[in-house]
């Protein structure tokens, strides 16, 4: 699946980056959209704004955690923003420790030379669109214990 147009505010967002970051970033707005559709349960995508920044929201299915599209502010890296309240950056540590640069629980820092690491990525992009429905499964598992 290819990823839907891009919303006028959304492309503003990316439009402001420095240039190498938002083509960057773009190549994980579409990787975002190809993960989803690759898990049934995720379901349609919102894409909006968040902080300014373009954000990849579950709100059909709830299945999911939010995922941000930025940099940090002392990078000049391009940036794929959690919730810091998740796990997902200590999921995704475990994983790939050597694969990217991590700043605490809510950053994952991509290179910006070479090409994408797309299989790295789509797993922590399913962890994340998926995160919910991991926890329910895990809660609804411990209940039957």
């Amino acid at each position: 699946m290819t990823a839907p147009p891009l919303p006028r505010e959304v492309g503003r967002a990316f439009g402001a980056l420095p240039l190498p970051i938002g083509k960057r970033l773009l190549q994980v707005r579409a990787l975002i959209f190809a993960t989803a559709a690759a898990h049934e349960e995720v379901g349609r995508l919102t894409e909006t704004l968040k902080w300014g920044e373009p954000a990849y929201l579950t709100d059909e299915s709830g299945s999911g955690s939010t995922i941000r599209l930025g940099r940090v502010k002392d990078s000049a890296q391009a940036a794929i923003l959690f919730n810091c309240q998740t796990t997902l950056i200590d999921s995704f540590r475990e994983r790939f420790p050597d694969r990217f640069e991590y700043r605490q629980t809510r950053a994952l820092l991509l290179p910006m030379a070479g090409r994408l690491p797309k299989r790295e990525l789509s797993v922590c992009l399913s962890l994340a669109l998926t995160y919910h429905l991991d926890r329910r499964g895990k809660k609804a598992k411990s209940a039957h214990l």
